[in-house]
């Protein structure tokens, strides 16, 4: 509205990370994509035209899926949830793209018939790729991964002839402030940062060490540096890894915990961290 939130950009986006992915291991219909390609005259004109196109979208979208019994997340409020019988159906959105799956698939198909009766959209089909995640589908697990992300990432920062190493940071390097240190360009060790942030969607394995690395940000030096490109390194040597879900699993929600108590060599704070797992599957 004028006056109140034209400045504002609105725009439905899924949380970054796992957690979104948590209801993977128990589909068992493939989950497959809808891409909006135009709507109503008024929604159209509001689409490709105007600042509050977005929220308009999303708010026609939220009355209709609310009307047809779908349960808006509270958590994520882009997910809508509906249980019919026993079986559950989700639907994911993001801006104007849908993913959805079921564990039956004639809900599934009845999802897409529904979308495409009310808006004009395209139905792309199995997903296999998303917002740089690759996604292989298989009769008994889901298999998440970002490989060409990382392969382009270790190009990106001239990386992909450097040596190999096993694991993203040395149990031995307790990094610190460092004032004394050789200071290397901050824009560069923000990109690297931030390049490897988005990679942790896929791989909790390195999502420790970035954050340890990230800390440095306002000043880093050639130690920090050093440390963060042994972290691509190790990308390099694991680009294939990923994040799996396997079907043949149970609903027990486990959670597991450590600490390193006052290891923070700066204040001597304690880092603590913490997973969950629905049955065998990594959701957090």
């Amino acid at each position: 509205m004028e006056g109140v939130d034209y400045d504002e950009t609105f725009a439905p986006v899924a949380p970054n990370g796992v957690n979104q992915n948590s209801a993977c291991p128990s589909m068992s219909a493939q989950f497959q994509t809808l891409s909006d390609g135009c709507k109503d005259c008024l929604l159209k004109w509001a689409l490709y035209g105007l600042k509050q196109a977005p929220r308009a979208w999303y708010d026609r979208l939220i009355q209709y899926l609310v009307s047809h019994w779908f349960t808006r997340g509270k958590a994520d409020q882009t997910l809508f949830i509906k249980k019919e019988d026993g079986e559950l159906m989700v639907a994911q959105v993001y801006v104007d793209d849908i993913i959805f799956g079921s564990t039956k698939d004639e809900l599934a198909h009845g999802f897409s018939k529904l979308m495409q009766a009310e808006f004009e959209m395209s139905m792309i089909g199995e997903l296999t790729h998303f917002l740089g995640l690759q996604i292989r589908q298989q009769d008994s697990s889901i298999f998440l991964s970002q490989s060409k992300y990382a392969q382009n990432l270790v190009k990106k920062f001239g990386l992909e002839s450097a040596s190999s190493v096993k694991t993203p940071m040395s149990s031995n390097v307790k990094l610190i402030i460092d004032l004394l240190g050789k200071s290397v360009d901050p824009p560069l060790y923000r990109s690297m940062i931030g390049s490897l942030l988005y990679l942790t969607a896929s791989r909790p394995d390195i999502s420790y060490s970035v954050g340890v690395c990230a800390r440095y940000q306002a000043n880093p030096k050639k130690s920090h540096m050093t440390v963060l490109k042994r972290i691509i390194k190790y990308v390099k040597t694991t680009a294939e890894f990923g994040v799996w879900y396997s079907k043949d699993t149970n609903g027990v929600l486990a959670g597991y915990s450590d600490a390193d108590w006052a290891s923070n060599a700066n204040d001597r704070k304690s880092t603590s961290g913490g997973c969950f797992y629905v049955g065998n599957n990594l959701v957090s």
